[in-house]
């Protein structure tokens, strides 16, 4: 199963695609999608939305993973981070590919094995099932990165039900 992986933000978008088989990672690409401060929001929305349908067409999933919206304070950036979250939807939804959700917690119990896991212990248990040789960067990547793992980790157990 090919798996790409979704941390959403609108500055940054972490993104990483993952095989997984017969409960093995590989990774397939990873990377950032960036838009900068000084550009109009809509262009920036935009921009997410293209580079988004340019990744789907090239890598071909058959699943992604993308983090729920959490957020404690901030609502003016929740906004913003749910604004760019809509265009990665849509994206996914246009190339007809379905979209799994995750919270953090599931994250982190998918990933470690422990929902308390602090940020650190998840990357380099991401590096570590990866086979990578360091933990990617920006950190929006490795996250991302993490939920495809999650996501493996989580539709296995789904298929064993059935």
């Amino acid at each position: 199963m090919r798996i790409l992986g979704i941390d959403p933000g609108y500055a940054i978008v972490g993104w990483g695609v993952i095989e997984y088989h017969a409960n093995r990672f590989g990774v397939v690409g990873y990377g950032a999608i960036t838009t900068n401060a000084g550009v109009e929001f809509t262009r920036r929305l935009e921009e997410i939305y293209d580079d988004m349908t340019i990744l789907l067409q090239k890598y071909k999933p058959q699943a992604i993973a993308i983090e729920k919206l959490f957020f404690n304070t901030n609502t003016t950036t929740a906004i913003m981070v749910a604004e760019a979250r809509g265009c990665i939807l849509l994206a996914a939804r246009k190339a007809g590919i379905p979209v799994y959700e995750y919270t953090p917690l599931q994250v982190k119990q998918g990933v470690t094995g422990y929902g308390r896991a602090e940020k650190k212990q998840i990357q380099e248990m991401t590096r570590v099932l990866l086979n990578l040789e360091s933990v990617p960067k920006p950190d929006d990547t490795a996250d991302a990165l993490a939920l495809a793992i999650c996501h493996g980790h989580s539709a296995n157990s789904l298929l064993q039900q059935i």
